[in-house]
């Protein structure tokens, strides 16, 4: 890989900002100094960036806790960003797998390897996705088929997938769904004349939660965790 290209894969710096960096002799490849961007390196070469290491660049699988309140987007005027709680370099190149509303809390899942981050969205993959959800009115025992055999929603023209509902409380249930349409937990229920006034995304596949993550924390997922998506 070229030099230049290599620093912008592991830094927050533009291929025009390395070479300034290169020519003011900052960067050295196996304790020499190096000014040539072109520079192929591998990856038994020892890159210093202003007397300091580089990591090689690896692929990142993270969770995070989203809380309510921020949006899962790579910018916003208005609103904090997922990307802006996590303190790593090149957040921007990370893919958000499976968005959450505004108002939702819970489970995202981040990564920049492409496939694997389409992997969780796509509903060809039936990954399912568990809410615990919380509703104003209580919550009909014949929710459980209805939701089993799938309802229309307004402005659709099909049917949605059979989902998972497990009644909690009379206001209270868990959902599990196979795919991702518009505000869907919610626009679900108020198929059945109820309105959301919570929902917590728990788990993504066999990916739950951390318990041990607060609001606004994440982590690396664990080999297993990546390997089950």
């Amino acid at each position: 890989m070229r030099l230049d290209k290599y620093i912008t894969q592991v830094t927050d710096f533009s291929r025009k900002e390395v070479k300034r960096l290169l020519h003011a002799n900052e960067v050295t490849v196996n304790d020499v100094p190096e000014r040539d961007p072109g520079r192929k390196v591998g990856e038994h070469d020892e890159i210093n960036l202003q007397g300091m290491p580089l990591e090689a660049p690896r692929t990142r699988y993270l969770m995070l806790y989203k809380p309510e309140g921020v949006i899962c987007a790579t910018d916003d005027p208005t609103h904090p960003t997922v990307l802006a709680l996590l303190e790593l370099p090149r957040v921007e190149r990370l893919n958000i797998c499976g968005r959450l509303d505004i108002d939702t809390t819970g489970l995202v899942l981040l990564t920049d390897d492409g496939q694997w981050a389409h992997r969780v969205a796509s509903p060809n993959h039936k990954t399912g996705k568990v809410y615990l959800v919380d509703t104003a009115d209580p919550i009909p025992s014949d929710a459980v088929r209805t939701f089993a055999e799938g309802l229309m929603l307004k402005g659709e023209k099909l049917r949605t997938q059979p989902a998972e509902l497990e009644i909690l409380s009379a206001h209270q249930a868990r959902i599990c769904l196979h795919e991702g349409r518009y505000h869907q937990v919610k626009r679900m229920f108020a198929a059945i004349g109820n309105r959301v006034v919570a929902l917590h995304r728990e788990q993504i596949g066999s990916i739950t939660l951390d318990e041990m993550l607060e609001p606004g924390e994440y982590r690396e997922l664990t080999p297993e965790e990546i390997a089950s998506i």
